[in-house]
């Protein structure tokens, strides 16, 4: 599942090819009522955790979450020749002045108003690549809770745009077990991992991947998958430990698989 800068850069591409211009909006494969914002200019796209928004000037406002299996594919546009055929299931196509992207496999993409917005935003925690984010809020859902932090990370209510690769690297990186419970962390402990976790994820947007291994650590065996950024423990259960050589291990956690060394995270 993409996880949060990954929309954080789609709302940046959307507002650079679409934004301040009419847009042709469809839905090819008829699942989604493009038709409520078909030629409509899109006045500007935002993005919070794991969702999506395309604001029109009408009102209408597109609702985007990727889930799973959802991805944008973009191509660029040639007046002269006519638009590319829609190949797969295509839930929405987009057609700017210079570039088309078409929307496949999403679990959300709707239309929708301002008051419904509100309620997407009121079940999310703060959005750690957004400037308004008030950690506060998710550190006092963490204090007084029971569940483990590798739960708390993954729950979108209390932090948003966090998945499984930031969940087991962030516990990693501050040696934090993933089983403690979120009212044996110390503020102190928080304020340290939420300052990283910024960090990394404005790393992760800037650059579209997520980069999490120090440089004295970025060398010995290669990454869990071709072309991706080493990992500490993510995806790496079997291997040792790039800190201290000790058995990466992983189980399920609230429905997810979770990476950690049991030497370094205690």
């Amino acid at each position: 599942m993409p996880e949060g800068h990954t929309l954080h850069r789609l709302a940046r591409l959307h507002q650079r090819r679409f934004a301040g211009a009419p847009v042709a909006v469809s839905s090819p494969q008829g699942k989604f009522a493009g038709a409520a914002v078909d030629g409509n200019v899109l006045r500007r796209t935002s993005a919070w955790g794991k969702h999506l928004f395309h604001h029109y000037d009408r009102g209408g406002i597109v609702h985007v979450h990727l889930g799973l299996y959802g991805v944008f594919t973009e191509w660029e546009r040639c007046v002269a020749e006519p638009l590319p055929e829609p190949t797969g299931q295509v839930r929405m196509r987009m057609v700017g002045a210079d570039y088309g992207t078409d929307l496949r496999g999403p679990t959300v993409c709707e239309v929708i108003d301002e008051s419904r917005v509100a309620d997407v935003l009121a079940r999310l925690g703060p959005d750690p690549l957004r400037r308004d984010a008030d950690p506060s809020w998710a550190w006092a859902r963490i204090a007084k809770s029971r569940r483990p932090i590798g739960a708390l990370l993954m729950d979108q209510t209390v932090i948003a745009g966090v998945g499984n690769v930031y969940r087991s690297e962030l516990l990693f990186r501050h040696r934090l077990d993933p089983y403690r419970a979120g009212q044996r962390i110390s503020e102190a402990e928080f304020v340290a991992a939420w300052a990283d976790l910024v960090a990394l994820m404005k790393v992760g947007l800037r650059r579209g991947k997520i980069v999490v291994v120090h440089p004295e650590h970025d060398h010995g065996l290669p990454s869990y998958a071709p072309g991706r950024p080493r990992t500490y423990v993510y995806r790496r259960a079997g291997d040792p430990c790039r800190v201290c050589g000790t058995t990466i291990r992983t189980a399920v956690l609230d429905g997810r698989n979770v990476f950690w060394c049991p030497s370094c995270q205690t």
